[in-house]
């Protein structure tokens, strides 16, 4: 199958793409190109630099180049990042997303200064965005998802600690100045400086450049000093509790393999999906059930955080086996023209009690049933039931 050009661009800018040896070695090409500018960048600062500058510079030129291309390439493909927007649509939320910026603040400094030779100074600051750029790299490893993603899910408890920590740096700030200014009015000016000294005393940090010299100032800044201690931990506790809880969710996978019994389904995205565009990671899965692959034409995809799931997908979830004794015996029926059932709703079919229809196939669409669902001939059915159904076939569940 012959694949449009813009869209096989698209691909091997993408990435994480396993399966593409072209985009893998595109992202190892980009990973290549970051580490070398960042060198240039900082060799450059040393004094021993001077004999190569032409071709520090040189190397910064190349690079920049690199990076402007790449980015003109992303923006003429962001149809394909984002299909469910129109084309300028797409671009313009490609251009105001973090990597869009990124990938933009990366070469416009270098460019900048032809145009604007007075700014030189402020645009070559921005060149230090060009470490966000390792961001993408981390693509394969998900080091960065998971501190995202910790981040997310602990939003509320560290925002509670970090607002008990600014209550006690205001706090201490106030009480400070107002004990220390009349003695040393050079060194606690206002209350700004008690704001330092707090914030350096809390974060126990102790630059020695603020420092009460009265007795009750002395008293005041012990406590302080304890209280920070206790403050600080409160947010780093919650964020290493998060990041073990990320680790053990990633590893699930491992925890099943051996000694629990996984059984798979498969699920197509379908245009209008209500799950189309959504990244892996924001996927309401309930627990117990993991994402175990993707499947994209001929490529398979593993589901990491940050993959965007599109149109045609079909992904494979894996989960644990029902476990006893008695286990549960599911049957399927495949309904032919002739079946009694055929043109019936579900409500007006004459079944015991004991049965129930868990799901319904049609054309390769999985169906959940409800009293006015019309049974129609060639759908198959998924029973529940502890009676025999005539032409159906057993389930091991």
């Amino acid at each position: 199958m012959n694949i449009p050009t813009k869209r096989r661009v698209f691909e091997i800018l993408q990435t994480g793409r396993d399966q593409d040896r072209v985009s893998i070695a595109f992202d190892f090409f980009i990973a290549f190109i970051v580490f070398l500018n960042l060198f240039a960048t900082l060799f450059e600062t040393f004094d021993q630099s001077r004999p190569y500058l032409p071709y520090l510079r040189g190397i910064e030129l190349v690079t920049s180049c690199i990076f402007a291309a790449e980015y003109i390439l992303r923006l003429w493909t962001a149809e394909y990042l984002y299909p469910r927007k129109g084309k300028l649509r797409a671009k313009l939320s490609f251009a105001g997303s973090f990597f869009g910026v990124i990938d933009l603040l990366s070469f416009l400094p270098y460019f900048l200064p032809v145009v604007f030779p007075m700014g030189i100074v402020t645009f070559r600051m921005f060149r230090v965005v060009r470490i966000f750029r390792l961001f993408r790299i981390n693509t394969y490893y998900d080091a960065f998802n998971v501190i995202t993603d910790v981040l997310r899910d602990k939003r509320d408890q560290i925002f509670s600690s970090v607002c008990i920590l600014l209550i006690l740096i205001v706090a201490a700030s106030l009480v400070m100045y107002s004990l220390e200014h009349q003695v040393q009015p050079d060194k606690f000016q206002n209350a700004f400086s008690g704001i330092w000294w707090a914030v350096s005393t809390l974060l126990t940090v102790g630059y020695g450049d603020i420092y009460p010299v009265t007795n009750a100032g002395q008293l005041v800044g012990i406590v302080i000093a304890f209280l920070g201690v206790g403050t600080v931990a409160i947010p780093t506790g919650i964020i290493s509790a998060g990041f073990v809880e990320q680790y053990t969710r990633l590893k699930s996978m491992a925890d099943y393999s051996g000694e629990t019994d996984i059984r798979f389904i498969s699920l197509m995205v379908g245009e209008g999906h209500p799950w189309e565009n959504l990244q892996v990671r924001d996927l309401p899965l309930p627990p117990g059930m993991i994402l175990a692959v993707i499947r994209r034409g001929k490529q398979t995809i593993v589901p990491r955080g940050n993959i965007r799931l599109m149109t045609g997908d079909r992904m494979v979830f894996g989960a644990e086996g029902v476990a006893g004794e008695e286990g549960i015996t599911l049957k399927e029926l495949r309904l032919r023209e002739s079946h009694p059932w055929v043109g019936k709703g579900i409500r007006d079919l004459d079944i015991s009690r004991q049965t129930l229809i868990v799901l319904v196939r049609r054309e390769q669409k999985l169906l959940i049933p409800n009293g006015s669902s019309v049974l129609r001939a060639g759908d198959e059915l998924v029973l529940y039931t502890k009676r025999d159904v005539r032409d159906s076939v057993e389930i091991e569940v």
